[in-house]
């Protein structure tokens, strides 16, 4: 590989990417990323008016964007944006699962409307759009998925995160469920663990000191991660720099993991 190619590893002209949850915090940061180095983005998200926000800031920083409505937990919806993608795009050649909800509460009150919303948004709308992309991908011989897990996954939290942490391990094994299966599709499957990070999501979390310093007091960067921080992670997963790692969890945590 020459000085020029090297150069050319995380370029993404001519690529069509999916980015769920691409109105919020981390989907749309990661959409601005993945269109700065020259892909093309379907952006989805049940609401179409914050969709349609959020491209219009992407395609004011000259990106290429197509903000579609989608219920990731809808199967029917999920076909019908793939399908547009492709129709639109002309093929998915990477996914980017950022949808997904929180219900935080002690274990013992955890309601079940609560536990099947996280479970029904984080787990099978991961899976939905993991096997609808996927199968256009399989047809293409190539393709690049990146989920979203969470520092949730492997360590648990005294502020009720019961359901949240389960739906996040579970992501853990789907993403290297499917790089054991489509390895032989040039399929690369790999996940992004963030710990918390400035989003609507967390606002309530950060707002409150006591529970914004039971957080930063396990980061050993000492802070709270910007959207921002997830953009080289996603580019790098996304691109042709990755092409030899597949079923791996990459933790954007400041340490938090490292203990």
């Amino acid at each position: 590989m020459n000085a020029e190619e090297m150069r050319g590893l995380f370029d993404l002209s001519g690529k069509a990417a999916i980015v769920t949850g691409g109105s919020g915090g981390l989907g749309q940061a990661a959409a601005a990323g993945l269109a700065a180095y020259g892909a093309s983005v379907v952006i989805t998200a049940r609401r179409l008016d914050a969709l349609k926000a959020a491209a219009a800031e992407i395609e004011a920083a000259g990106g290429k964007v197509l903000p579609l409505s989608c219920d990731v937990t809808d199967e029917k919806s999920v076909e019908s944006m793939v399908k547009q993608t492709v129709d639109e795009m002309g093929g998915v050649d990477i996914l980017l699962t950022a949808a997904g909800v929180a219900r935080r509460a002690p274990a013992e009150e955890m309601g079940m409307e609560d536990w099947d919303l996280v479970m029904d948004t984080n787990v099978k709308g991961t899976f939905l759009c993991c096997k609808h992309a996927g199968r256009v991908m399989i047809e293409q011989k190539a393709g690049k998925i990146v989920t979203v897990s969470s520092v949730r996954a492997v360590l648990g939290h005294p502020l009720g995160y019961a359901a949240y942490g389960t739906s996040k391990g579970a992501i853990n094994l789907l993403t290297r469920q499917l790089a054991t299966e489509w390895a032989k599709h040039n399929i690369n499957v790999n996940s992004i663990a963030p710990c918390i990070f400035h989003t609507p999501l967390t606002e309530p979390v950060l707002s409150n000191p006591e529970s914004a310093k039971i957080f930063l007091d396990r980061i050993p960067l000492g802070r709270a991660a910007e959207p921002e921080d997830f953009i080289g992670s996603t580019v790098f997963l996304a691109s042709a720099a990755s092409d030899f790692v597949t079923g791996q969890i990459l933790y954007v945590d400041g340490g938090n993991v490292a203990g």
